[in-house]
């Protein structure tokens, strides 16, 4: 229920909403409740109970605290004045506008109600995204692209359905609940006495049913989530499950968990389904405790309760039965709802230790140089680099090689703070990096990576993502400079062209052109090259490397290089092995040392 209450923190921009909701839900229930108060004076007009000009003390007594006897007082006189059948035609005229009304508040209640549970799910969505949006690379290494889907998809679904639901419940249950005991108390202390004490017993037994529910729904959830997982790596790696036979192994992993998920639900349901037989049976059992009760009150004539009266009062107690079954059934799917709750919440409070200083300065050049002394960084306890020193001067190009696993991706990922240094510091023109506005840093890098990143979306608009503002004419040029023009035309759309889930729709190095023309269109001072052409054919390659040799020009460039080849002409290579710096200088420097570098060199020329 804690859990649960954390979700209200979204209504207080709703508070004139939810006050019209409150006072349209009150006026239901009163006009509910006068409705039913009826039956006690239509009883009495129809069977003679009581005559009109000499009402019993009950009546005189209940017409000066609660509705029913007011009504009661009301129907006696207008008795006096008519006939019966007069009487009784008004009576259901009454009944049937009042019944009008409730409905008609019932209706404005909840058109009230649903734009406000849907505002604050889509807040939610909102939250939850905007959350992601802002986390540090790290934090998705640890956790599971399809748990985040399924957080975001099945766990809202899931609070829709067993949390947000329930806010009518919550409001006008508690005040039927209230009203009609006020009015039962009225009729027969004594009764409704004996009534409350068997009612906590109910909702204690109907309480551990809900209580109960929690943790299965937890493990559901991320069953499903793990149910996604397989579903994406099955469909992303197609090619190989089938190319390895691997249909048979995959269909066993998937159904494996798609038991466990039929089990676990199976579980959830008989719980969950149980709490409305259950809480109806207690209320049968309450009813005939009153029956009992109250039957034995009228013939020991130690009450003043009369039949239509106990009638009336069995009647309202029928009228809180629904009210607390609605509360029990709320409450079950609060239980059952706070496990993806908890989810949601374990991703809204995450840690986001990539943060912007309140008085972070703006940088809108790079003019001198990239530095980066003694740095460290660790993963958990593990030592990613270690004691890293280097300067990168504007318009130089610095290669960094070396084995993979050597911290060549890591090290280029600190510079626009995809990570934060563990010791040490990364300076730009003097200034730490840490006391730069985030926006500002990363737009004067552009990063190239080795596997080329296209949303599904146009090729037009691929390119000028995150650069708003660019003309048709300044995206053709971009994406002539990257040579992907010619293939760009020749396709029957041309940039509207939609490029597919991944880019699926694009060669390799169509995709990775497109990309290139995208950090051309933004036109940064400083370029990360990220093994660039490492997964394409020759041919791709060379149009490619090409392309990026042009991107290159007059910029500030690292690149993780692959192929040796390719990077024969830095100003600086770095060569890098377990997270440190092991020999650094040219091509020919390098070669000379018949160090790391020149094995290296020799490894790629024998193959």
């Amino acid at each position: 229920m804690k859990q649960a209450l954390k979700l209200f923190r979204y209504i207080k921009d709703f508070k004139g909403q939810v006050g019209m909701f409150c006072i349209t839900t009150l006026l239901a229930v009163l006009f509910g409740l006068f409705s039913f108060s009826m039956l006690a004076p239509v009883l009495q007009v129809l069977f003679g109970v009581g005559s009109p000009a000499n009402s019993t003390h009950v009546e005189s007594k209940a017409s000066s605290f609660n509705l029913v006897g007011s009504v009661t007082q009301w129907i006696n006189d207008f008795v006096r004045e008519h006939d019966k059948l007069t009487s009784l035609t008004y009576i259901v005229i009454i009944v049937a506008l009042t019944t009008v009304f409730k409905n008609l508040f019932i209706y404005l209640s909840l058109n009230i109600l649903n734009p406000i549970r849907y505002a604050i799910l889509r807040r939610l969505r909102d939250d939850m995204f905007t959350k992601i949006l802002s986390l540090p690379i790290g934090f998705f290494t640890e956790e599971r692209k399809a748990d985040l889907i399924s957080r975001m998809t099945n766990d809202i679904n899931e609070i829709e359905v067993s949390i947000m639901n329930v806010l009518e419940s919550f409001i006008r249950e508690p005040l039927t609940i209230i009203f009609v005991l006020v009015s039962m108390v009225l009729i027969s202390p004594q009764l409704t006495v004996f009534l409350v004490l068997f009612l906590p017993i109910a909702g204690f037994v109907i309480g551990r049913v809900g209580k109960s529910l929690k943790k299965p729904s937890n493990l559901a959830q991320e069953y499903l989530g793990s149910i996604l997982g397989i579903i994406d790596e099955t469909i992303a790696g197609m090619r190989v499950v089938k190319a390895f036979n691997a249909e048979r192994h995959q269909q066993l992993k998937f159904r494996e968990v798609n038991n466990t998920l039929f089990r676990t639900r199976n579980k959830i349901s008989r719980r969950k389904e149980l709490g409305s037989p259950l809480s109806e049976t207690m209320g049968v059992i309450v009813v005939c405790m009153i029956l009992w009760y109250g039957g034995m009150l009228i013939f020991s004539g130690q009450s003043s309760l009369t039949g239509p009266f106990f009638l009336t009062y069995i009647g309202l107690f029928y009228m809180i039965i629904n009210p607390i079954k609605n509360l029990s059934t709320a409450l079950n799917n609060v239980q059952k709802g706070a496990a993806a709750l908890e989810r949601i919440e374990h991703l809204l409070s995450a840690d986001n230790a990539i943060t912007e200083k309140p008085d972070a300065k703006s940088i809108n050049s790079f003019e001198k140089a990239i530095e980066l002394k003694n740095v460290q960084f660790a993963y958990g306890n593990k030592t990613i680099l270690n004691n890293i020193n280097l300067t990168i001067e504007k318009g130089k190009t610095i290669a960094l090689v070396g084995a993979s696993g050597a911290g060549k991706s890591t090290l280029v990922d600190l510079i626009p703070r995809f990570h934060d240094v563990t010791s040490g510091e990364i300076i730009i023109d003097g200034v730490n990096i840490k006391d730069y506005k985030l926006f500002d840093l990363r737009k004067q890098m552009g990063v190239v990576s080795q596997d080329p990143i296209l949303f599904n979306d146009t090729i037009y608009n691929n390119i000028t993502l995150g650069t708003g503002g660019s003309t048709a004419e300044q995206v053709h040029e971009a994406a002539k400079i990257a040579s992907a023009h010619h293939f760009i035309v020749q396709k029957k759309e041309g940039y509207e062209t939609v490029v597919g889930d991944r880019g699926a729709k694009l060669s390799g190095g169509e995709r990775q052109r497109v990309t290139i023309a995208r950090a051309v269109l933004k036109n940064p001072p400083i370029l990360i090259l990220d093994e660039a052409t490492s997964s394409l054919d020759t041919e791709s390659e060379r149009i490619v490397q090409d392309a990026i040799n042009t991107l290159m020009k007059n910029r500030t460039c690292i690149v993780i290089a692959h192929r040796l080849s390719t990077v024969q002409h830095a100003d600086e290579i770095i060569v890098m092995e377990k997270g440190s710096i092991v020999e650094r200088g040219t091509h020919n420097e390098l070669i000379i040392k018949n160090g790391t570098y020149k094995k290296l060199v020799d490894l790629q020329q024998v193959k």
